[in-house]
């Protein structure tokens, strides 16, 4: 019973990363900044359906997108850099990333409006960049960090003699996460984005938006800044 009580425990910690990732999914999706507005606007301009519905898939690309470059520069620092020096560096740009938007939220600091060229009229291509554009300015990418890192802890290295063959399982290792930490994170995104939208079209309207609004964000800078603080206390 002990053997197998000692067996669990590792899948427990390594479930919470992945948990962790789709929940930032669905709070990115959640935000209009990050697509859905922008979808119910194309479909309400062309009183279709299937315009929100086509508006979702190269808004989730982009997004996909700016969560790979993220991801992909985190796993040439794993290989390269101590973890616990990496895990510092790495809450340094959330926790600061974090107060410029609170103060920009209470209109301390300004910011650039992320404006486009392409106004309501825009192609698939059009729509990927904007989103890649929008999630890497709101550091949405910033996010996934911590849960990533705590994945490459519970994983390991592979132990060999051959350092040149430790560091390829450390780089393959990266990879296989990055995929799945991308391909995970995006779906909840997308389902979570795609729901509010379909709602919002059919049902609720635009207008509503006008009297309900909260203020995501203020939240989404808290988020970031709480999200650093507990990986320089944890």
């Amino acid at each position: 019973m002990g053997g197998a009580e000692a067996g669990s425990a590792p899948a427990v910690i390594e479930l919470w990363p992945w948990a962790t990732l789709v929940l930032l999914g669905a709070f990115h999706g959640v935000n209009p900044a990050m697509g859905w507005l922008f979808a119910v606007g194309l479909g309400l301009q062309e009183r279709n359906r299937a315009a929100v519905l086509r508006a979702l898939v190269p808004i989730a690309l982009g997004h996909a997108g700016a969560m790979a470059a993220v991801v992909a520069a985190l796993g040439v620092a794993r290989v390269m850099v101590d973890p616990g020096t990496l895990q510092l560096v790495a809450a340094g740009p959330l926790v600061a990333f974090g107060a410029f938007r609170v103060l920009r939220a209470y209109g301390i600091v300004r910011g650039s409006r992320y404006q486009t060229r392409a106004g309501m009229r825009v192609g698939f291509l059009d729509l990927a960049l904007w989103s890649f554009l929008m999630a890497t300015a709101h550091g949405a990418g910033l996010m996934v960090i911590p849960p990533l890192l705590r994945l490459s802890d519970a994983g390991g290295l592979a132990a060999t003699s051959n350092p040149h063959l430790e560091m390829a399982a450390a780089v393959g290792g990266s990879i296989g996460q990055a995929v799945a930490a991308v391909s995970i994170h995006t779906l909840a995104m997308l389902a979570v984005a795609g729901a509010i939208a379909l709602v919002v079209f059919e049902w609720v309207g635009l207008a509503v938006l006008r009297r309900t609004w909260v203020n995501l964000d203020l939240l989404w800078a808290l988020a970031l800044i709480g999200a650093g603080t507990l990986m320089l206390v944890l």
